[in-house]
């Protein structure tokens, strides 16, 4: 994806990628003595026993150490659209909007989680709750023989739902070009043809909403995230137009 007025020279954002890059290095290195940065900084579920609250910044730095390809589309698409919606809302508010649409990203991921783990919290609560006889076995050749197995084998669960990645925030980024420039051209990667800012965002949206909905196997993208990006990148947007025309009036 490409876009004719972006520049380079943002410190903020020349400083974003440089902090990403430095951490996604030592991610990878630090295994080898024995460090994991994702356990402790991943933004894990809320119920496990491995989420601290500090997660919903820290997950924004961390991103998938199996594959080059997440931090590289990340610092590309930062790259590209972070340095004029800097100048767009001046360096304050870009630390504002890019953080914040961060965090809201990882709590959209999070009532996602909720939502699709529900039926499992559930049965789990009515066997911690409703008193039922020990050993349980539940199918599947487990087996419980205490009250604390099951919150333990609950809490393991929990503990495996972890998301990493600054795309919320990138999202937001995006939709931020879309709306301050709606009509300027984008190209994207093998497709020859120019598509306006705020219909590629449009478009982004579509996709991000039908893949989350649908859940295919093989994807393990955090969509919801992305689209909680979006949302609450739309919401600060319309709120600062609102203050500003509530200030000029």
């Amino acid at each position: 994806m490409g876009i004719g007025m972006a520049k380079n020279g943002s410190s903020i954002c020349v400083h974003l990628i440089i902090v990403n890059v430095l951490i996604f290095g030592a991610a990878r290195l630090l295994p080898r003595i024995g460090i994991d940065l994702y356990e402790p900084f991943g933004l894990h579920y809320w119920l496990g026993t491995d989420f601290k609250p500090y997660q919903f910044v820290t997950y924004m730095f961390l991103h998938d150490p199996s594959s080059i390809i997440h931090i590289l589309c990340n610092m590309f698409n930062l790259y590209m659209f972070g340095p004029i919606i800097e100048r767009t809302l001046g360096k304050n508010k870009f630390l504002i909007y890019y953080f914040v649409t961060g965090i809201g990203a990882g709590i959209v991921q999070q009532l996602a989680w909720a939502y699709d783990i529900a039926p499992f919290t559930n049965e789990i609560t009515k066997i911690v709750e409703g008193g039922v006889n020990f050993p349980l076995n539940v199918g599947g050749g487990i087996e419980f023989g205490s009250v604390g197995e099951v919150t333990t084998f609950a809490n393991d669960f929990y503990n495996t739902h972890t998301t990493v990645g600054a795309s919320g925030a990138i999202f937001a980024l995006l939709l931020a070009f879309g709306m301050f420039y709606p009509n300027q051209p984008l190209f994207i990667m093998f497709i020859p043809i120019p598509i306006k800012a705020k219909y590629m965002v449009i478009g982004y949206a579509l996709l991000e909403l039908f893949c989350g909905v649908n859940k295919f196997s093989f994807d393990n993208v955090a969509h919801f995230a992305h689209l909680g990006g979006l949302l609450f990148g739309l919401i600060l947007i319309l709120y600062w137009r609102h203050a500003n025309k509530r200030r000029i009036q």
